[in-house]
């Protein structure tokens, strides 16, 4: 089981449409069997993968998210009696949904927004101790988890769980040097929990051949040190049409946009070279 993290402190990278586009196309492209953990608080690959009515019977019938995951002392207020601890589920008793064929689903949560991460009380540490409960009775081949562009906890417990993580990135000049301050971040939660987690790539999203924006990006990339051999040779390229498409959950593999299909295609295909 390969767990993977699609992580960047700046939004509007497409790190979830990635996320969310990778599974699926692992499921499709290489009969993959496949987790997908949504760890942003604005449950956004959620949204991707279940529609509003489905979500909402989802909650309304006391199903899982990934609140059940992190909130392990639950609180039952009571107008007759005093609030009563609820005990929490064992890890491995927490349900995935089947979101499409081989694709499984940890929903979001908006109420991850509420939980107070206080030092010492190691929620960071639940995604890891989640997987490691349900390694022995899952057939997972792969474990996509999507992360908020923040360096928050939430992230901090994403690159604690994973094996690899990704970093999506827009090829214009201050999405670029952001990524030597993520670097900076990313060695820190490395050294401070003793991870062994690796970059398996750093991908550029939103392009547009013949620019003069891309070329300088791919100079800037390749000119440097470490990124070099960091970037993959795919590219995620801007097009208003998935855009749309994207509106009624349409995936990359599906879309009338024939550069999509082909670009997700030999990502996915790079990312598991570079896993395995």
């Amino acid at each position: 089981m390969k767990v993977i993290s699609l992580i960047n402190m700046k939004g509007g990278v497409g790190k979830t449409t990635l996320a969310v586009n990778i599974a699926d196309c692992l499921t499709r492209q290489h009969q993959a069997t496949v987790l997908m953990l949504d760890a942003d608080p604005q449950f956004n690959a959620t949204q991707c993968l279940m529609s509003p009515s489905e979500y909402v019977a989802h909650r309304q019938a006391g199903k899982d998210t990934m609140l059940e995951l992190f909130d392990r002392r639950r609180i039952k207020a009571s107008s007759v009696h005093a609030p009563a601890d609820v005990p929490p589920k064992k890890l491995n008793e927490i349900a995935v949904v089947e979101a499409r064929r081989n694709l499984f689903l940890l929903p979001g949560s908006l109420d991850l927004y509420r939980l107070e991460m206080a030092p010492g009380e190691g929620r960071e540490n639940r995604l890891k101790a989640y997987l490691s409960a349900i390694s022995g009775d899952s057939n997972y081949d792969f474990v996509i988890i999507d992360t908020p562009p923040t360096p928050s906890v939430w992230m901090t417990s994403a690159l604690i769980a994973s094996d690899y993580y990704l970093i999506p990135v827009r090829p214009d000049p201050l999405s670029l040097t952001g990524l030597d301050l993520l670097k900076s971040i990313v060695d820190d939660r490395k050294e401070n929990y003793g991870l062994a987690v690796k970059c398996a790539g750093v991908v550029l999203t939103m392009t547009r051949q013949g620019t003069n924006v891309l070329n300088d990006a791919k100079a800037y990339l390749y000119g440097d040190n470490y990124w070099k051999d960091r970037l993959l040779t795919a590219e995620i390229p801007s097009r208003v049409k998935f855009a749309e498409q994207q509106l009624d959950n349409i995936f990359m593999l599906d879309s009338d946009a024939s550069e999509m299909k082909s670009s997700i295609v030999k990502l996915t295909n790079e990312l598991v070279v570079r896993v395995s």
